[in-house]
């Protein structure tokens, strides 16, 4: 109830006061353009099935150890500094108002893609219940959005609860933890090409995962898009 009054306040506050940008502070937008000249594109030679970064012309060697089920995934910025900051606020500050202006960059950044529907990677109910919204699914109802495609939130569940997945992890021990956590329902994802959304990729293990119930819900295929990579 503490985070559901506080996550209220804010949006109230948004209201009275003009926005200012989450980086600089500086009023008039939630990320003005000199910060956002300064995020750092996630281009260059990468795998083109989980976009790690590789050398040109060599094998991933991530793919290589395990492929994973996803047909790609795309990443608009590398999580470092801005892009970093700006996840965290939406995520873990309550600035909500990022959701669109992060999705806009997004789409800008990232290629068309070939998609029916666009899913969000949800949060356990309890968590969500928390925080008062998942930051996944406000990214992805922007981005569908400005794509001009369909988003369904309750495309997927979260089963169970998992713990928090620390940056150190390798992605076999971050895929332990979630493994078999997730589901999809059939009627909203069969011969559906479905693009799954999440604000970070850092192993892949969490979207290959979510990409496995999404398939084994009777899903055509899965493309991925984030707002980070963390290389």
């Amino acid at each position: 109830m503490r985070n559901l009054l506080e996550h209220a306040t804010r949006v109230a506050l948004d209201l009275v006061f003009p926005a200012q940008c989450a980086l600089c502070r500086r009023g008039g937008t939630p990320i003005c353009e000199a910060c956002v000249d300064m995020l750092v594109p996630a281009d260059g030679a990468r795998c083109p099935c989980c976009w790690m970064l590789v050398r040109r012309d060599a094998s991933c060697p991530n793919c290589a150890e395990r492929h994973p089920v996803f047909a790609s995934v795309r990443a608009a910025f590398v999580m470092e500094e801005g892009a970093r900051q700006l996840a965290h606020e939406l995520k873990y500050g309550g600035l909500t108002a990022l959701a669109g202006p992060m999705a806009m960059l997004m789409d800008a950044q990232i290629a068309a893609t070939d998609a029916d529907l666009v899913v969000p990677v949800p949060l356990h109910r309890g968590r969500e219940r928390a925080r008062g919204y998942n930051q996944a699914a406000l990214l992805a109802k922007q981005f569908a959005l400005s794509r001009g495609l369909p988003s369904d939130a309750r495309a997927m569940r979260r089963t169970r609860a998992t713990a928090p997945l620390a940056r150190t992890m390798h992605r076999a021990e971050r895929r332990a933890v979630v493994e078999g956590a997730f589901a999809a329902e059939a009627a909203r994802v069969a011969r559906r090409r479905i693009l799954l959304i999440d604000d970070v990729i850092t192993t892949g293990a969490t979207l290959d995962v979510c990409a496995e119930a999404l398939l084994s819900a009777g899903a055509a295929e899965v493309q991925c898009v984030t707002w980070a990579r963390a290389d």
